[in-house]
């Protein structure tokens, strides 16, 4: 029978055919498969496959390192770190500042924020261009009246931050006329000021007079409190009222005027005769036989830090004014006088607002969230008295009742009373704020020059109107 070719003997069989056994065969170390020692370490690297990791891992790490500077440098929004947010701040301590800004970035480490103090001196201008040109700061500090002109600048706050209605429940009514618009928050103020009467309290007492709650008695306190020499000039001003120019807050006192007076400034042609019987009012305090006030006097707020004025209608920032020109200064801080029904005072503060071009819009709203909690207020007024008499009365209507055994008291409870003006006092409005105050200037100097109120009046609300319609009001 032929050989199975699909069965072949293993090499056990075979080796038992020919009379050997398996078993007893030595091992030949030469051919083992299996080492008869392993080797105690690995064999080392050569130099040149070491050399060529190590270039290989050189050359990566450049590669990263010129990506990165090169994606920082091109695209900020692709900067690889924290984000830095720029913050242009007005009249605040960068210190104060810092304790505030310091807690946001322990809480958001991934963000960092850049805050400096700009010049008063064309700020608005430097804002918009800066901001026009993409390299404005991402948050920055505006005025309340400035929200019209700088709409397109600004960022509509988005609920993430506030509701409308928690806004419409937080902040007085002023604000919400002041920063909503067209169903848009466009900003958040960390503090609000209102415009009050000062009444020098040993003037008062000599006379036996208290403070006047009327038109009528402020009038007639002026009147009592007016002082003359023998040649009679007059050396204690019963009332800093009545020209443009060496009035503190002129503007502001004669927009108080109009707003209780019934005069629609947006419209002040369906009314002249208000607007003119305002204006009357005002000047008669330089022109009335007798006068409490002339053109020649000292500035009104150096005027009473010096003693020599009965009554001065000023804001809290005056307060300081005053106390760093006279501290022993004694005086008090009272409503303005008001008609019947009508104790309506002006409103003049700041507000915190992101910018519409800004690139990191997402860091941008947690910041502004951030300043606009509670307790960072209440830490924000705490930094500030440490560097001044008081911190900045409180924007939020649920704070009011912090401040009632404090002498800016008076100005967040005449907030609620209070209405905005673009006829204000302070940095102007860019061009076209500059010729409203122009316009009153011009107005209040032409009734002093013997121009009649009603054509005074009339004057104002051609050149006025358009301006007012420009403006955005």
């Amino acid at each position: 029978m032929g050989e199975n070719i699909f069965f072949k003997p293993s090499t056990d069989e075979l080796q038992k055919k020919a009379g050997v056994n398996p078993d007893s065969l030595p091992i030949d170390p030469a051919i083992s498969p299996v080492p008869s020692e392993l080797p105690s370490e690995p064999p080392p690297l050569s130099f040149l496959k070491f050399f060529k990791i190590a270039l290989g891992a050189i050359v990566v790490l450049g590669i990263i390192i010129a990506v990165y500077y090169l994606v920082s440098s091109v695209f900020p929004w692709g900067k690889i770190g924290k984000t830095k947010l720029t913050y242009w701040g007005l009249f605040e301590d960068t210190s104060v500042m810092k304790s505030i800004i310091t807690n946001f970035e322990k809480i958001h480490p991934e963000i960092e924020i850049d805050y400096s103090i700009q010049d008063e001196d064309q700020y608005r201008e430097k804002l918009v261009v800066r901001s026009e040109n993409g390299n404005g700061p991402d948050i920055f500090r505006f005025r309340n009246t400035w929200t019209p002109e700088l709409r397109s600048l600004l960022l509509p706050i988005p609920d993430s931050v506030v509701s409308k209605d928690d806004f419409s429940k937080v902040y007085y009514p002023v604000i919400q006329s002041d920063l909503i618009k067209n169903g848009n928050i466009y900003g958040i103020p960390l503090g609000i000021d209102t415009l009050n009467l000062f009444i020098n309290k040993d003037i008062f007492q000599t006379a036996n007079l208290a403070a006047p709650a009327t038109w009528v008695d402020f009038v007639s306190d002026a009147k009592q409190l007016t002082v003359r020499d023998e040649n009679n000039n007059i050396t204690t001003s019963g009332a800093a009222m009545g020209t443009y120019d060496n009035i503190a807050n002129a503007p502001d006192i004669i927009s108080m005027l109009f707003a209780q007076n019934g005069v629609d400034i947006n419209d002040m042609s369906s009314n002249l005769s208000a607007v003119a019987d305002a204006l009357s009012f005002y000047a008669s305090f330089v022109l009335s036989p007798g006068n409490s006030w002339d053109s020649d006097k000292n500035q009104s707020v150096k005027a009473f830090a010096s003693g020599s004025v009965a009554m001065f209608f000023g804001y809290s920032r005056d307060f300081l004014t005053i106390k760093s020109l006279n501290p022993n200064l004694a005086f008090d801080v009272h409503p303005v006088p008001a008609l019947p029904g009508k104790n309506t005072t002006i409103a003049n503060y700041w507000v915190e607002g992101i910018s519409a071009k800004t690139q990191h819009r997402k860091e941008a709203i947690l910041f502004m969230q951030y300043l606009s909690q509670k307790d960072t207020v209440k830490k924000l007024f705490t930094e500030e008295s440490k560097k001044k008499i008081f911190g900045e009365p409180y924007a939020r209507m649920d704070l009011a009742e912090n401040l009632r055994d404090s002498v800016i008291y008076p100005f967040v409870v005449a907030a609620p009373s209070a209405v905005s003006s673009p006829f204000t006092d302070g940095i102007p409005a860019g061009e076209i704020g500059s010729q409203l105050d122009n316009s009153l200037r011009t107005t209040i100097n032409s009734i002093l020059e013997g121009i009649h109120p009603q054509e005074a009046a009339e004057s104002l609300s051609e050149e006025a109107s358009p301006l007012l319609r420009q403006y955005g009001q």
